[in-house]
C-alpha cells in the first residue's frame, strides 16, 4: 500500500498572466518502508512537491494523500527535515531534542525523559557534545541535533528537503551515511530531495528526477546491495552505468547550448602581454616551462598564542597553458595559496614568480574568479564586464574594447542579457559574468576560487562546460580551488592534493591524461576516469579526521571542526 499518492497534482504560483505552473500533473506513488529520492535542480519544484506532502502547501488541482486519506495540514506522522535547521539558539543539545520528546511522550517521568532524549541523540553520534549550545556546534552538529529532533517525534515518515546541501562535502557524505543507518534500523518511509546524483544512489531504492518543465522524469531503480560503501562504488559497474545514465539524463533535460555567435575577437593586445626585453632575453627558450612557480611557500599568521604556520614548504611548479585543480579538506590552505598567487595576501616566506617576475600586490596580469562574483548590483552584465577591460587595452578603441566584452559574454550564454543589471540575474548568470569579465582581462594566470560553490548541481556542470568551452579557446595558464572532486578531474591537466592544516603542504599529485576536449558525458564513460577518481578519494579518506589520521574518530573531528568555529 502507498503511504503518499499524488493523483494529478498541479501546483502554480501567481494569477493571471503572472501565472506559473511548478508542478503538472504528478502522478506519483510513495511505497511503505522505501527510500525514495526526487532529484532536481533549482526551479524545479522540489520543494513545492516536499510540502504538499507535508501538508505545509495545498494543491490547486488533484490530490495529495496519507495511507488513503487527504493530507490537509502538517501531522506528527510526517517528520521534516529542512535545509536549514531552527534550533533554540539558549537551549543545549540535549533542550533541543527534548522540546521533541516532550511534545510526542508528555506523560514520561524525569528518568524515562532523560532516557528518550539521550537515545535519539546517541542516534545521531552527538552523546559527547550534549550539554552544548547550536553557538558552540559545526554546521554538521546542528543538523545532526534536527535530525534527532525529527527523530525523536516518531513519525512514519521521514520528509528531508535538501538537509546536507549547506554542509561541506565530507561532513555530508558523514551524515547521510547515518541517515541510511537509522532508515535500515526502523525501516521508516524516506523521501530525500537532493541535487546529488551521488548521494542519491547511495541512499535510494527508487530515483526519481524532476524535470525543469515541472513534471516528473525517467525512474531509475537502485538494486546495488546496502551497504554501499563510497569507495567500493568505483569498482561497481553498476553504479558506474547508473551514474552515467542518471547524469546524462539531466544533462539532457536540463542544459540546452546557449551559445548563439560567431562573433571574433578583435586582435589587441593587452598591457600586460608582453615582459621587459631584458627579461625577455634572459628567458628566452623557456618561459613556457615553470611559466608559474611556487617556491618554498609560507603563509604564517600571527596569534596570541604565538605564529600560525597556515601554510608550509608549498612548491609547484607549471608550465604555460596548463590547468591545475588544488583540492583538499575545509582550512587545507587551498583559497591561502590562491590568494597569495593573486597578490591579495602577502607572502610569508618564499616566492611565486609568473611570466619570470615575482608576484607583488594584485594586477589584471592575474584575473580571479570567487565563489561570489562581486558585481556592482546597478551596473548591467556589459558594463561589468567593460570595468577592467578599458584598463587592461589602453590603446584598443571603443569598438574593439566592446567587442571583447561581447565576444566573451557571448561564449559564456549571456548574448541576450548583456543589458540586464546584476540585480536581476540568478546566481548562475552572475558567475557567468565573473567568467566572462576574467577572460577578457586577457590575463596570463586565471584563479578560480571554488568557482561555482554556491550554484545547484545542474548549473555547476553547465558552467563546467562553459569554462572549458571558454578556457579551450585561449589556453590561459590556471588554478582552480575545488572541493568536487568530480570538477577537479574534469578541468585539470594535474589534481595537486594538499595535506590537513595547519602546516598544510602538497599531499600528492596526479596526473590526469584523459582526452581535450572533455565533456562530463564522455569522461563518464572513460575507462581511466575512475581510476583517477579513486585516487583522489583515497587521498582525501586518509585525511578525513585531520592530521592524527584514520585512527581520531568522528566526535573528535567534529569536537576539533566546532572548536576552529568557536576561535573564528
Amino acid at each position: 500500500m502507498a503511504v503518499i499518492e499524488f493523483n494529478d497534482v498541479w501546483q502554480s504560483f501567481g494569477e493571471g498572466t503572472g501565472k506559473v505552473d511548478v508542478l503538472k500533473g504528478i502522478d506519483l506513488k510513495v511505497e511503505e518502508g522505501e527510500f525514495l529520492v526526487l532529484l532536481g535542480f533549482s526551479g524545479t519544484g522540489k520543494t513545492t512537491l516536499i510540502n504538499l506532502m507535508a501538508g505545509l502547501d495545498t494543491p490547486a488541482k488533484g490530490s495529495v494523500t496519507f495511507k488513503g486519506k487527504p493530507i490537509t495540514g502538517p501531522g506528527p506522522e510526517r517528520g521534516v527535515i529542512f535545509q536549514n535547521y531552527s534550533l533554540m539558539p539558549w537551549l543545549t543539545v540535549n533542550g533541543n531534542v527534548g522540546l521533541a520528546v516532550d511534545t510526542m511522550f508528555p506523560g514520561l517521568s524525569k528518568s524515562e525523559r532523560a532516557e528518550k532524549v539521550a537515545h535519539y541523540v546517541k542516534m545521531v553520534g552527538l552523546g559527547h557534545a550534549t550539554t552544548r549550545r547550536p553557538a558552540e556546534l559545526s554546521g554538521g552538529m546542528r543538523q545532526r541535533v534536527n535530525v534527532a529532533r525529527a527523530l525523536a517525534m516518531n513519525p512514519e515518515v521521514l520528509l528531508l528537503d535538501e538537509p546536507l546541501s549547506a554542509l561541506d562535502a565530507l561532513t555530508r557524505a558523514n551524515l547521510a551515511d547515518e541517515i541510511e543507518a537509522i532508515w535500515d534500523a526502523d525501516k521508516k518511509t524516506c523521501v530525500l530531495i537532493t541535487n546529488d546524483v551521488d548521494e542519491a544512489i547511495i541512499l535510494a531504492d527508487r530515483i526519481i528526477p524532476l524535470n525543469p518543465d515541472g513534471t516528473l522524469g525517467d525512474e531509475f531503480k537502485v538494486t546495488i546491495p546496502r551497504p554501499r560503501d563510497r569507495g567500493e562504488m568505483n569498482h561497481n559497474d553498476e553504479f558506474k552505468k547508473l551514474r552515467a545514465d542518471v547524469t546524462n539524463y539531466l544533462m539532457d533535460v536540463g542544459i540546452e547550448a546557449k551559445v548563439e555567435s560567431n562573433r571574433e575577437l578583435p586582435d589587441v593586445t593587452p598591457i600586460h602581454g608582453g615582459i621587459p626585453t631584458a627579461v625577455a632575453e634572459a628567458q628566452k627558450g623557456m618561459i613556457d616551462r615553470n611559466f608559474l612557480d611556487f617556491s618554498q611557500l609560507h603563509k604564517v599568521y600571527p596569534t596570541p598564542k604565538g605564529p600560525l604556520t597556515v601554510v608550509e614548504d608549498f612548491n609547484l611548479k607549471m608550465n604555460r597553458g596548463e590547468f591545475i585543480s588544488l583540492i583538499g579538506h575545509s582550512g587545507c590552505g587551498k583559497s591561502t595559496v590562491l590568494t597569495m598567487a593573486a597578490g591579495l595576501n602577502s607572502i610569508s616566506k618564499g616566492a611565486i614568480r609568473l611570466d619570470g617576475r615575482h608576484v607583488e600586490g594584485a594586477d589584471p596580469e592575474r584575473a580571479v574568479v570567487f565563489q561570489s562574483p562581486n558585481l556592482f548590483p546597478w551596473l548591467t552584465a556589459r558594463e561589468n564586464c567593460a570595468i577592467g577591460v578599458d584598463k587592461v587595452y589602453p590603446k584598443a578603441s571603443t569598438a574593439e574594447r566592446q567587442d571583447v566584452v561581447e565576444y566573451y559574454l557571448e561564449r559564456v550564454g549571456l548574448a541576450d542579457a548583456m543589458d540586464k543589471s546584476a540585480a536581476d540575474m540568478s546566481n548562475g548568470m552572475k558567475q557567468r559574468v565573473g567568467i566572462a569579465r576574467a577572460f577578457a582581462l586577457s590575463p596570463k594566470l586565471l584563479l578560480l576560487d571554488e568557482p561555482f560553490g554556491m550554484l545547484d548541481s545542474l548549473t555547476r556542470w553547465e558552467l563546467q562546460e562553459v569554462l572549458m568551452e571558454v578556457w579551450s579557446r585561449t589556453k590561459v595558464t590556471a588554478v582552480c580551488v575545488t572541493h568536487d572532486v568530480d570538477e577537479a578531474i574534469l578541468l585539470a591537466d594535474r589534481v595537486v592534493m594538499m595535506t590537513n592544516g595547519p602546516q598544510a603542504t602538497i599531499g600528492k599529485i596526479v596526473d590526469v591524461d584523459l582526452p581535450r576536449p572533455r565533456s562530463r558525458k564522455a569522461l563518464l564513460e572513460h575507462p581511466d576516469y575512475y581510476l583517477y577518481r579513486e585516487q583522489v578519494l583515497n587521498f582525501l579518506e586518509e585525511y578525513e579526521h585531520g592530521a592524527k589520521g584514520k585512527s581520531e574518530t568522528k566526535a573528535e573531528a567534529e569536537a576539533a571542526d566546532s572548536g576552529k568555529q568557536e576561535a573564528a
